[in-house]
């Protein structure tokens, strides 16, 4: 025993060495501006509507700058690069390479995207002191895997972690005027960032959302793989089928950049098309992805800030002025062609729901692991990728019965603390008379995934990141009772429980993949690929991401 204790002390001095080392040798900052030449206000921290293409003219620099109803805002996010836990639904540990939050931590915890405008973003850490290993887990007093979540609300930081003032600049008074108040210009604490990133790994990645229009600014923080120092890995962010990406940025290695342990890189997207996507490491994608280093994005479009009353068809019309969007006969890729049938002025937008008439919305993501993969990655080199073989199969990082907990799923790591390791729920909550949009992306290396809904039909209104609708703009939609992907491919589908009759508040159904082998946990009966879909009196806690569901 005494031998044993000794083993994991000298353990974990080797894993604080480590930490302390990367912190001194590190070259961290972050981006993200509160204005740019194409978001020209001073600030930009909320989505305006939408009331028709932003207006360009060309400036006294001779660049062509919105001179008029500019749309869109700016959204940026940080996240570390490195590895982690996760939590099976049979309680069995799995290790992983993997992304973790360094911004927008409150909401991700409580299942909301990471992403943040610049006055959230750029706000200093207020609650005393400097975040610390585990957190959010850790203050909010998650103390054991997997249920125990603790007081949510107790850590409300969302800003970028390590966020501080530029000391140098502030003494030498090249800040603190009208330009730069604050004196942040993207310098950072390492410790901070080291203290949370390490050992942080999610499953999935952290969720990040935009909506078009708007400039993303996306840094990655290499932070080092703890449990693997003998392996220097790079990575990079590959926004899977996002349309015109510049190569800079799209996260190949061999056309763009590659971040190194201790280093940082802000990538940057305009988000012209609306529509589900997904990113993941494109360093040995085989092994990064099965690892976990998978997430999803997605893009909401123009037509959710059209004001409540306002013509949806008009609007579409509208765009047809804006010539990154512009769908007509002539443009084979166009994602959303005005929609055949329809008249001016028609299809007004409700006070309440969004554009494809749903009421909430649930990213889901479909993944497996291969627990032997998994174990051989925490501990030597080669894998054996012929035999990669798939034993846990996932939904949003959870196999059930996990998927229908609420509220994030902490796992204890090597550095002995709490972390969120799968904060983004599985359950689907629909208000009575109401329809849930579900995004479904799969990022499965080996297997083609397939879900049925049984009670509630699907209709499936997208197709990788594209509107089931044709040239000529005839929808194309079907209504199916399952859905199969493969990996790299991505899925939107309405859940419509608007028959009150039909499904009455307190109904409950499932969504479940008919593949019995996939409804397992490391061949274990009862697990797998399947979550529970439930017909509320009433659902709280955003209209999106972390729904509470109430019946009276």
């Amino acid at each position: 025993m005494a031998k044993k204790k000794m083993s994991r002390q000298c353990f974990l001095v080797v894993l604080l060495c480590a930490a302390e080392w990367a912190a001194r040798a590190q070259s961290f900052q972050v981006q993200c501006p509160s204005s740019t030449i194409t978001h020209p206000n001073p600030t930009n921290d909320s989505e305006p509507l939408y009331i028709g293409p932003t207006v360009l003219g060309l400036g006294t620099d001779g660049y062509m700058k919105p001179v008029s109803n500019v749309n869109g805002a700016i959204k940026c996010q940080q996240i570390s690069g490195g590895d982690g836990y996760a939590t099976m639904g049979d309680g069995t540990q799995t290790y992983l390479f993997a992304f973790g939050p360094l911004s927008g931590l409150a909401d991700i915890a409580v299942g909301r995207p990471g992403t943040e405008p610049p006055g959230i973003f750029n706000a200093l850490f207020s609650g005393g002191g400097t975040p610390g290993p585990g957190d959010p887990a850790t203050t909010n007093g998650a103390s054991s895997a997997p249920y125990s979540v603790g007081n949510l609300g107790t850590f409300g930081y969302n800003g970028a972690i390590g966020q501080v003032v530029d000391a140098d600049a502030l003494s030498g008074g090249l800040c603190g005027g009208a330009g730069q108040p604050s004196c942040i210009d993207g310098h950072v604490d390492p410790r901070q960032i080291m203290d949370v990133g390490v050992m942080n790994g999610n499953i999935p990645a952290p969720l990040m959302a935009i909506d078009e229009d708007d400039e993303f600014f996306l840094t990655l923080s290499n932070v080092g793989m703890i449990m693997r120092p003998d392996l220097f890995e790079q990575h990079t962010v590959h926004f899977h089928g996002y349309p015109n990406a510049s190569a800079f940025y799209d996260g190949v290695p061999d056309a763009s950049v590659a971040i190194n342990i201790g280093g940082s890189f802000t990538y940057y997207y305009l988000a012209p098309d609306a529509g589900t996507y997904f990113w993941h490491c494109h360093i040995t994608p085989p092994e990064h992805l099965q690892m976990g280093m998978v997430g999803q994005i997605y893009v909401r479009p123009r037509q959710n800030r059209v004001a409540p009353g306002g013509s949806l068809y008009n609007a579409l019309v509208a765009q047809q002025g804006d010539a990154r969007t512009k769908c007509d006969s002539t443009d084979i890729l166009c994602s959303n062609p005005l929609p055949a049938g329809e008249a001016a002025g028609s299809a007004p937008r409700a006070s309440t729901g969004n554009y494809a008439y749903y009421d909430v919305e649930y990213p889901l993501q479909i993944h497996g692991f291969d627990p032997n993969f998994h174990f051989v990655g925490m501990t030597f080199n080669p894998e054996a990728f012929a035999d990669m073989k798939d034993k846990y199969f996932l939904l949003n990082g959870r196999s059930y019965p996990d998927t229908v907990t609420s509220g994030p799923l902490a796992t204890q790591s090597s550095d002995g603390s709490m972390h969120y390791s799968q904060p983004l729920p599985s359950i689907i909550n629909i208000p009575v008379g109401g329809r849930a949009l579900l995004r479904i992306s799969d990022l499965d290396v080996s297997e083609f995934q397939t879900l049925a809904s049984l009670g509630v039909p699907m209709q499936v209104i997208a197709l990788n990141a594209k509107l089931l609708r044709d040239q000529a703009g005839n929808n194309l939609y079907y209504k199916t009772n399952s859905i199969t992907l493969g990996g790299g491919e991505s899925l939107d589908v309405i859940l419509d429980a608007s028959d009150m009759a039909r499904y009455p508040a307190g109904s409950t159904f499932y969504l479940y993949t008919p593949d019995l082998d996939h409804l397992s946990n490391d061949a274990e009966n009862f697990g797998g690929l399947m979550t529970e879909v439930h017909i509320c009196s009433s659902v709280t806690g955003g209209s999106t991401f972390g729904n509470t569901c109430t019946n009276n």
